[in-house]
C-alpha cells in the first residue's frame, strides 16, 4: 500500500445542492451520499464556475477559469498543452484512470489518464460549436423534457452509467489484484441525474404518496424575466408554455428518482473499494458539474447564474478527515489544488484560480467566486461574482442584477438600481474589469467561432473521421454522435 492516500472522485451530472438531504432537502432517498456527507467535509456554498457541462469540466481540470484556457463552449477544443489534475497526479506517482464522460473536445481524449475505461457520451468534434452571429435553431432542451417525464425500463443514460459503474468497480478490482504500487485516481463520472427526466420504476416508487414540491417561483410573466432567460426560454421554446401542476411533479419526482439510482451505482462503486480494503486509505470527492433549475422561473435547464444552476453539492470525505460543515465560499476550480494537496505536490506550475479545500475548514467566508457563461444563447460574455452574500451578474448587452441571496434566495429583488447598494455596485463593477477584459474576450470568442465552424464545415466532407477515444467513424455506437438531433436521441426510451 502506498503512503499516499488514492483518491476517488465521483462526479454526477445537473444535481443541484438543496434537492440532497445533506443540504436540506426532506425527501430525497439518497443514503449513500448522506452518508458520506455525515462522515466528511460538506462544503455548504460551493458552485460551479461556467453553468454548462464542457467549460464547467474544463475549468474544474485546469484550475482556471474556461476564460483563461479557452474552453468556451460544449465544441470548444481543450488544449492539450494545458496541465490537468490528472497530468499532475501522474507526473506524481499516480495511476490515473476515467469512467465515464469528462466531454473532452478534439482530438486529444486523455489529457493527463493513464487509460479511459469507457467511450464519452457526446461528440469530441465541433457538431456543437455555437454562433453568436447567427444562432440557428436549437436542437437541446424543450418542452419535451418536461412532457414525456416519468418512468421508464432502460434509457441510453442507463445504459451509459450502468457501464461506467461496471468499468469503474472492475478497475478497482485490477488495481487491487495488481503488483502496481502507485496510489490511484479514479474519476468516476455519471450523465445522471441530467434530463429527461426519466426513472426506473423501483427508484420511481420510493417516492409514492410523498408530496414533491413545487418550484418555489413559477413561470414568469415575459416582463418579469431578466435579458438572458428570456433568450434561453425563447431558445428551447419554453416561453410561455404552461406544464400542468401533474406534469411539473412528475418530472421532479423522475429526478430524485434519478438521484436515488445514482446513489445506488456510487454505492456499488463505494462497496469495491471496501471489499479491496482501499477505502482505508482513500479520499472519496463527491461533485457535480452544474446544477439544474428543475423548474424554477419555468426554466428546465441551466445556463444561468441563479443559485439552482449554480450551487452544486461538494463533500471531501476519508478514515482520517473529521465530519464539518464548512462555511467558506468553494468552487470548482478547487478541485485540482486540493488533489495536489493530497498527493503532495507542493507548487503548481502556473498560478489557479482555486485553493486546496482541506485548508478552508477553519476559515470564515472571505472568498470571492468567479463564474461565466461564453456559449450558445447570449451575443456576449456574462460574468459572476459572488461575494459575501451577495451575486453580481453582468453582461454588457443585459445589464446587472444584484442579488442578496440570503436574504432573497429567491432572488426576486434585483438591487441593481437601489440608491443604498452604489458603493457595492462600485465595488463589483471594479473587479469585474480587473477580472475580465470584455472587448478582448468577445473577440477571441467569434473568432475561435468562425474557425471551429469552417473545421466542422470540412469534415463533414468527403471522409470523415471521429475524434471520439477509440472509435471509428463506422463504428456503430449509442452514445450521441451530432449524427441526429439531439432530442430525438436523449428521448429514446422504452
Amino acid at each position: 500500500m502506498s503512503d499516499r492516500p488514492n483518491i476517488l472522485f465521483l462526479q454526477v451530472d445537473q444535481l443541484t445542492a438543496k434537492t440532497l438531504k445533506s443540504y436540506g432537502d426532506e425527501i430525497c432517498h439518497a443514503p449513500t451520499l448522506d452518508n458520506l456527507a455525515a462522515n466528511g467535509l460538506v462544503f455548504e456554498t460551493a458552485y460551479c464556475n461556467f453553468p454548462l457541462c464542457a467549460p464547467s469540466r474544463f475549468s474544474m481540470a485546469t484550475g482556471q477559469l474556461c476564460s483563461a484556457v479557452g474552453a468556451y463552449d460544449n465544441a470548444a477544443e481543450f488544449s492539450s498543452e494545458i496541465p490537468t489534475y490528472s497530468h499532475y497526479l501522474r507526473a506524481a506517482g499516480y495511476q490515473t484512470a476515467l469512467s465515464g464522460k469528462m466531454h473532452f473536445i478534439g482530438p486529444d481524449q486523455f489529457h493527463g489518464f493513464e487509460k479511459r475505461l469507457t467511450a464519452d457520451l457526446y461528440p469530441a468534434d465541433f457538431a456543437w460549436v455555437p454562433n453568436w452571429e447567427n444562432e440557428g435553431k436549437r436542437d437541446t432542451n424543450d418542452p419535451r423534457a418536461v412532457q414525456i417525464a416519468g418512468v421508464c425500463h432502460r434509457s441510453v443514460q442507463i445504459d451509459f452509467d450502468e457501464e461506467v459503474t461496471h468499468q469503474a468497480i472492475q478497475y478497482i478490482y485490477d488495481v487491487a489484484r495488481s503488483d502496481d504500487d502507485r496510489p490511484f485516481f479514479l474519476q468516476v463520472s455519471y450523465t445522471h441525474p441530467h434530463e429527461p427526466y426519466l426513472c426506473q420504476k423501483e427508484y420511481w416508487d420510493l417516492y409514492e404518496e410523498v408530496e414533491i414540491p413545487l418550484p418555489s417561483v413559477g413561470p414568469l410573466t415575459e416582463t418579469e424575466h431578466d435579458p438572458h432567460s428570456l433568450r434561453l426560454l425563447k431558445d428551447f421554446a419554453m416561453l410561455g408554455v404552461q406544464f400542468t401542476k401533474d406534469e411539473i411533479r412528475t418530472a421532479i419526482r423522475a429526478y430524485y428518482g434519478s438521484i436515488s439510482y445514482i446513489d445506488q451505482l456510487i454505492s456499488r462503486v463505494l462497496g469495491a473499494l471496501k471489499n479491496t480494503g482501499a477505502d482505508q486509505n482513500t479520499v472519496v470527492i463527491f461533485t457535480s458539474d452544474h446544477g439544474e433549475m428543475l423548474g424554477e422561473r419555468g426554466m428546465w435547464f441551466k445556463k444561468h447564474f441563479f443559485e439552482k444552476s449554480m450551487h452544486i453539492p461538494l463533500i471531501v470525505t476519508a478514515p482520517w478527515i473529521k465530519p464539518q460543515r464548512v462555511q467558506e465560499l468553494v468552487s470548482l476550480v478547487d478541485i485540482l489544488p486540493t488533489f495536489n494537496a493530497i498527493a503532495g505536490i507542493k507548487k503548481a506550475i502556473e498560478p489557479l484560480e482555486g485553493v486546496d479545500l482541506l485548508s478552508l475548514t477553519c476559515t470564515e467566508r472571505k472568498r470571492k467566486i468567479y463564474a461565466e457563461y461564453l456559449a450558445e444563447t447570449t451575443p456576449a460574455p456574462i460574468f459572476m461574482i459572488r461575494d459575501g452574500d451577495y451575486k453580481y451578474i453582468v453582461s454588457s448587452i443585459d445589464g446587472e442584477l444584484l442579488f442578496n441571496v440570503v436574504l432573497d434566495p429567491d432572488e426576486r429583488k434585483n438591487l441593481a438600481n437601489d440608491l443604498t447598494q452604489t458603493t457595492r455596485l462600485e465595488a463589483f463593477r471594479s473587479n469585474c474589469a480587473e477580472k475580465w477584459d470584455e472587448a478582448a474576450l468577445t473577440r477571441a470568442i467569434k473568432q475561435s467561432q468562425k474557425r471551429r465552424i469552417l473545421v466542422r464545415s470540412a469534415m463533414n466532407e468527403g471522409e470523415k473521421r471521429r475524434w471520439n477515444h477509440d472509435e471509428t467513424v463506422n463504428d456503430q455506437v449509442i452514445w450521441y454522435r451530432g449524427e441526429e438531433g439531439y432530442n430525438e436521441w436523449a428521448f429514446k426510451h422504452i
